[in-house]
């Protein structure tokens, strides 16, 4: 795939070239709390000249781990990018401060079509960043045979070589679709079927892992994983041996979206890089180097067609029709805590 190619850099350099004279003198800290590999690293470097501050990334690998951290008072972070259920739980509790739109311009690039994946269409406090989907990378040449289903769990052969994700939501998820169930159901016998497919599925797995399986895929440790099509897609650009499909019983969809804290130390600086981001073409340049679809409007006409016509970052509207957004259950998460740490005390 060459799609990361098809994008120039010349306007990416340009920018830095004007912007070069930006005072170096006392930069400002912007401090960044994102999942790894989710932005390319030569927009982060664009920003950095163009405000004259300094960008310092940290990552986490679910959810829940970004939430524990932040709701404990670690990190001192401006922007963090937690998906839209997760936005949800953490706007309810105080968490966030108001996104001010008047220094968000570009809030006028937002695609309509996807708010409805966002737990906050009008971004009162977040602000859409990427669309993803969850399904299974493989090695097409170990897994000849590969089903577009999370059935593919249940087989045997592979055993000790396959990965489902270390996310509770995500891998209870993937069960209850496999069951013809809702993603966000709080019945529960529903969950019980779930809990007792995972456990299934867990004999045959190496590992919950939600951070390295893609490195799995590429050095041929793992031949099957549940993982997000942009990581698997990034695997894929360097080794023609890895597929991705999606589940035909439907899958989890996520809008991950950009917040800001409400104890952020540079809260203008966060408002403009939330912008930045929505620039048209460094959207465009972000969108084809991690395969994941930032809805703005304005970026489409500068991709690739290869990228707007994969139906693993655009889903064709048959299989749209079958997934779902996880969404914050409130007090009811609980079951599936439970749930989950049923499974992980399984044998």
């Amino acid at each position: 795939m060459q799609i990361r190619r098809a994008l120039s850099l010349v306007g990416v350099l340009a920018a830095v070239a004007i912007m070069a004279g930006c005072s170096r003198a006392g930069k400002p800290v912007l401090h960044v709390f994102n999942w790894s590999d989710y932005i390319k690293e030569d927009l982060v470097k664009v920003f950095e000249e163009k405000y004259g501050c300094r960008v310092v990334m940290d990552f986490y690998d679910s959810n829940e781990t970004m939430y524990a951290k932040v709701k404990a008072g670690g990190g001192g972070y401006d922007v963090i990018f937690p998906s839209s259920y997760m936005v949800s739980i953490m706007h309810g509790e105080g968490m966030l401060m108001p996104i001010d739109r008047s220094k968000v311009p570009n809030l006028k690039y937002i695609d309509p079509d996807y708010t409805r994946f966002t737990m906050d269409p009008g971004s009162d406090h977040s602000v859409p960043y990427m669309i993803s989907n969850s399904g299974i990378g493989y090695l097409k040449s170990r897994v000849p045979e590969v089903k577009s289903s999370w059935g593919m769990f249940d087989d045997a052969s592979l055993a000790g070589r396959m990965t489902l994700m270390n996310d509770m939501r995500e891998t209870i998820g993937a069960a209850l679709k496999f069951l013809g169930y809702s993603l966000n159901t709080t019945n529960d016998f529903e969950l019980a079927e779930a809990r007792d497919v995972v456990i299934r599925w867990k004999k045959n797995i190496a590992k919950f892992e939600s951070e390295q399986y893609r490195n799995g895929l590429a050095s041929a440790e793992f031949l099957l994983c549940h993982g997000y099509n942009g990581d698997v897609m990034q695997v894929m650009e360097e080794n023609d041996d890895v597929g991705y499909v999606i589940p035909e019983e439907g899958t989890s969809l996520a809008s991950d979206d950009m917040v800001i804290p409400k104890d952020a130390r540079n809260p203008d600086l966060a408002h403009a890089f939330i912008n930045f981001l929505h620039e048209p073409e460094v959207a465009a340049e972000n969108t084809a180097y991690i395969f994941y679809l930032c809805p703005n409007t304005a970026s489409y006409k500068l991709l690739d067609a290869e990228v707007l016509e994969d139906p693993t970052v655009v889903l064709p509207e048959a299989l749209l029709a079958k997934c779902e957004v996880i969404r914050d259950l409130g007090e009811l998460n609980e079951k599936y805590t439970k749930v989950w740490d049923e499974i992980k005390a399984a044998q």
